[in-house]
């Protein structure tokens, strides 16, 4: 990672296999530039290929904001073609995120809103602290979602929520987004960091081949009918019963140990 020459992104690596991304510009509330968009790709283009990183945690520099939108001064200065060039780069970005391969968990430690609820959106799995807000408010702007918000949020909490928050551009507070399923748990600001860490931990302990396939079986199975849904989740079954980790999972529950998965 160390050659990708980041200018807006921090990467750490707080524990073994688990890999942290921080959108560091706090002073613009971790608002998403086109650099800022350019280096997500990339860095999660990077992951997709580095066997040492299974989980990683996605955040915002700060308290105030996990990334509070897109940069209002580009949207507000961009004509037809260059509005299409940044949506469907902001698309590339995130698909990124949802396909890298590996779990990709939000922590959501303030605002996020716009693009940043769309960042959100692209993580498999999402925490919140109890003061953060996520939103979708384009309309207020007199645009839309053009990250992949109108397409990811529906199938998250279902098109009449989608509906209500994207038409209204209200904010949802993170105990609400909790009961609309936006988010999979809510928990006090000066835990939150904590609580990733153990689900990122946790999740470290589980074949990495099963995570990835696990994932792919319902992004890809998601937009589907349920009979080819089915046959892709056949075709994964098949594949992944091949691996050394099945044999390890497998081995390990009849001799009564904990299973040591190498991503083979």
């Amino acid at each position: 990672m160390e050659d990708l020459a980041l200018k807006n992104l921090l990467i750490d690596n707080p524990a073994e296999g688990i890999m942290k991304v921080t959108v560091n510009r706090p002073e613009f509330l971790n608002a998403l530039d086109d650099t800022t968009v350019q280096e997500i790709e990339r860095t999660f283009s990077a992951i997709s290929t580095d066997d040492s990183v299974r989980v990683v945690i996605v955040t915002g520099a700060g308290e105030k904001a996990f990334v509070a939108g897109a940069d209002i001064q580009q949207l507000a200065e961009q004509g037809p073609e260059e509005a299409r060039q940044r949506a469907e780069a902001g698309q590339r970005a995130f698909d990124a995120i949802e396909r890298c391969g590996r779990v990709v968990i939000a922590q959501i430690n303030g605002f996020a809103l716009g693009g940043g609820c769309e960042l959100a959106l692209a993580c498999h799995l999402r925490y919140a602290s109890s003061r953060a807000k996520l939103g979708l408010p384009e309309v207020t702007l007199g645009i839309i979602p053009g990250y992949g918000g109108t397409q990811r949020l529906q199938r998250i909490i279902g098109r009449g929520r989608a509906f209500q928050m994207i038409l209204t551009g209200d904010f949802l507070g993170a105990s609400e987004a909790a009961e609309v399923g936006l988010v999979n748990g809510v928990c006090e600001a000066e835990d939150l960091e904590k609580t990733v860490m153990q689900v990122a931990d946790t999740l470290c302990k589980r074949g990495p081949i099963a995570l990835k396939y696990a994932i792919e079986a319902i992004l890809e199975g998601g937009d589907v009918s349920l009979a080819e849904g089915q046959r892709i989740e056949a075709d994964l079954f098949s594949r992944i019963s091949d691996s050394e980790d099945m044999r390890e999972g497998m081995n390990a529950f009849l001799e009564k140990r904990t299973p040591e998965f190498r991503g083979k």
